[in-house]
């Protein structure tokens, strides 16, 4: 007899190139369930409301959503969690009965893997490259869980990165919080900590500079800093090769996405994701990618 699966999706714009569908697939294989993940690429933020409408009354169980709707789909809510409510963009809703709440994972997928590097972090200096959804994650992780001493968000839209700031203000940041030039690289330099919340360096996608977030030569990359690249396809993006050949703790955007897909899936099935073989069959499958170009 034909079993109908429960339909999970990813909404963002060209965001063919992502794991997700691969995540969610195989954990949910794994452990027998009856869900399937696909991608729902939308060209353009005035189409969210209708595509989340649509989601409600098609029945979809849950959506991630990213780059670049994490704030968009925030007004189009029935409700938020309070970690969604205090960043101001959401990157997962689960669909009850016609009832659409928003979650934040970013921030548990941030924490996870800076974590053990928390001596690195506490009391110093922190650089955030982006103002969008996963910067504001960005922000929420270091001030309610790592304190540095200030948080730099470097933007190319100071207006952007002046809201963003102003958003946080509002709910008595406990951290310095500023806005920087995108080609500081001098204060780059001076941060223990470098976060690039952009999709610079994501496979076929190029900015107006190239697909580096920070050009060689600047001195901004340096051995005494942990560099976290949230761009997980390719896993070593430029970004992440000029950190490690200048010396400095690397952390890959696999790792995020893993840790923010692990509780997205756990919100959505009611089940623990089985990280360990998801990992692994990931890494096969990329490594047999690799292999193939």
């Amino acid at each position: 007899m034909y079993s109908a699966k429960k339909i999970l999706g990813l909404i963002g714009r060209n965001v063919g190139y992502s794991y997700s569908p691969f995540i969610h697939n195989t954990a949910a294989e794994i452990l027998q369930l009856p869900y399937y993940y696909t991608i729902f690429d939308i060209p353009s933020p005035d189409l969210v409301p209708q595509a989340l409408e649509g989601a409600k009354a098609l029945g979809i169980t849950g959506l991630n959503v990213t780059i670049p709707y994490k704030q968009d789909v925030v007004a189009c809510l029935d409700r938020l969690s309070p970690e969604a409510e205090s960043v101001g963009a959401v990157n997962t809703i689960a669909n009850k009965q016609g009832l659409l709440t928003g979650y934040n994972t970013d921030i548990a997928g941030i924490v996870i893997p800076l974590e053990p590097h928390r001596a690195l972090i506490e009391g110093r200096p922190a650089g955030i490259l982006g103002n969008g959804g996963a910067a504001m994650a960005a922000v929420e992780a270091l001030k309610s869980t790592f304190k540095p001493s200030a948080i730099h968000l470097f933007t190319r839209n100071r207006e952007k990165g002046e809201a963003l700031c102003r958003h946080f203000q509002r709910k008595a940041l406990s951290v310095h919080l500023s806005v920087r030039s995108f080609d500081d690289y001098e204060a780059l330099g001076c941060c223990s900590l470098l976060i690039n919340a952009t999709p610079i360096g994501t496979k076929d996608r190029t900015s107006a500079t190239g697909n580096r977030v920070i050009p060689r030569g600047t001195g901004a990359i340096h051995s005494n800093q942990v560099v976290f690249d949230m761009v997980y396809n390719p896993m070593e993006t430029p970004l992440l090769q000029m950190a490690g050949e200048a010396g400095a703790v690397t952390i890959r955007g696999i790792d995020m996405l893993i840790g923010q897909a692990s509780q997205s899936f756990e919100i959505w099935t009611g089940k623990t994701m089985p990280l360990e073989p998801v990992k692994e069959m990931l890494l096969k499958m990329l490594e047999a990618e690799n292999r193939s170009r």
